[in-house]
């Protein structure tokens, strides 16, 4: 593919679930999910208040919850180039090598922790977070090799934010995968169990990330 003035456009890499099956039923899950704790909330607040409260109450849960279900459907994440391109209701884009922060987020939800990064632009409007790795138990999912790679490469060559610290971390996920190890002996499930537990979201500077790299093979 080219671009308007004849040089090829960078390649666009998805970074999202491409099944669209898996995503309607995740959708149509999520908004069950919405309506039936709207329901009970307006049910209580009709019982002691009447019929409007309730509904009043059932709206006021519901449609937030709402936002965020279709959020997350419509929500897409490629790279391209050395940009992570994100559409929701809009499009945002945010360049590796240009960022001036990155962090690693671990997120912990019923179980499952989820490792990911997240991208400053500047300002905390365009800031993205990309998920690279979820676990759960001795087992989980990560990124295809490729991807990594590619996200290692971009990050390599960003100086304001030490990215080569970040850089190191994908790569010694993708030897530790090439060597064969098992889910819970690669750095990415190391770091996600060496996170405190009790907590739905933490932040890990460079620094951290760092200190954690220092003690991988």
């Amino acid at each position: 593919m080219s671009g308007g003035n004849g040089a090829p456009s960078p390649e666009r890499t998805p970074l999202f679930e491409q099944d669209p099956k898996g995503r309607r039923r995740r959708l149509w899950s999520g908004i069950v999910g919405v309506l039936i704790v709207a329901a009970a909330f307006g049910g209580i607040a009709g019982l002691i208040g009447g019929r409007v409260p309730g509904l009043v109450t059932a709206g006021v849960i519901g449609l937030p919850l709402v936002y965020v279900v279709l959020f997350a459907f419509r929500r897409r994440i490629w790279l391209e180039g050395t940009e992570l391109v994100v559409r929701t209701w809009g499009v945002r884009r945010v360049d590796l090598m240009a960022a001036p922060r990155v962090e690693v987020v671990v997120t912990d939800v019923r179980g499952t922790r989820t490792v990911g990064l997240l991208v400053h632009a500047g300002h905390r409007r365009r800031s993205v977070k990309l998920d690279v790795a979820a676990f759960a138990g001795t087992g989980g999912r990560e990124l295809g090799p490729l991807v990594l790679r590619r996200l290692a490469d971009a990050l390599l060559n960003n100086t304001e934010a030490n990215g080569l610290v970040f850089s190191e971390l994908l790569v010694a996920e993708l030897r530790a995968e090439a060597r064969g190890d098992a889910v819970a002996e690669r750095p990415l499930y190391r770091f996600a169990s060496a996170a405190p537990s009790g907590r739905y979201l933490q932040r890990f500077p460079m620094e951290a990330v760092s200190r954690f790299v220092a003690t991988l093979d």
